[in-house]
């Protein structure tokens, strides 16, 4: 099901770069909408509100915003995954990798185990589902921690990448939510899932 507050915020103000890359800048990416994404995370915590959740893990820095809101709405602490070492980080740390897309290149996601303890329900929330493999390293830093991943809930899912068929290859089964889903970027169109 489409947010459609989101759909037409993206409608209007997305642009697609082509290679597959949505800009979003203006309400996610870089800049914040406060109401939108209070509004995002209200429609997250509805939709995963009979879903045990004790933390919510996202990785920085899109992510941050929606999983916070989220996490308001649901009442569980945030811990976002840092993509590079603070010095005020030590003792035992979660690290995986995975692809960024705009980037062009591996990047690090780290959590100290003191803000990932075991034996919890997580909640992963990011900005974009595309090849899967941010979740995907996500999921494994949660069951380094001997936890479970109890969902995963993204802004905005590009379908057209497989990443959701990717998640379920490698044995992930859990519920998938993404507020606005997108079909399609072919000659510089966004194409919407539709309801």
């Amino acid at each position: 099901m489409q947010m459609r507050a989101l759909q037409q915020r993206i409608e209007a103000e997305g642009r697609n770069l082509g290679s597959g890359i949505l800009k979003i800048d203006s309400l996610l990416n870089h800049q914040l909408d406060p109401q939108l994404m209070y509004e995002m995370g209200v429609e997250i915590g509805r939709r995963f509100e009979n879903v045990k959740v004790d933390r919510i893990l996202t990785a920085e820095i899109s992510g941050i915003a929606p999983a916070l809101m989220a996490g308001y709405a649901l009442n569980v602490p945030v811990v976002y995954a840092r993509k590079i070492k603070p010095i005020t980080m030590f003792g035992p740390v979660f690290l995986e990798t995975a692809p960024s897309h705009t980037k062009g290149a591996e990047v690090n996601l780290l959590v100290s185990a003191e803000f990932m303890p075991p034996d919890e329900d997580v909640l992963i929330i990011d900005d974009f589902l595309a090849s899967g493999k941010t979740l995907q390293a996500l999921a494994r830093i949660v069951e380094s921690a001997r936890s479970r991943v109890s969902g995963v809930a993204v802004v905005v899912e590009k379908t057209f990448e497989g990443g959701r068929q990717y998640i379920l290859e490698k044995g992930y089964h859990m519920p998938i939510e993404s507020l606005v889903q997108i079909t399609g970027m072919e000659n510089g169109q966004i194409s919407f899932a539709e309801e």
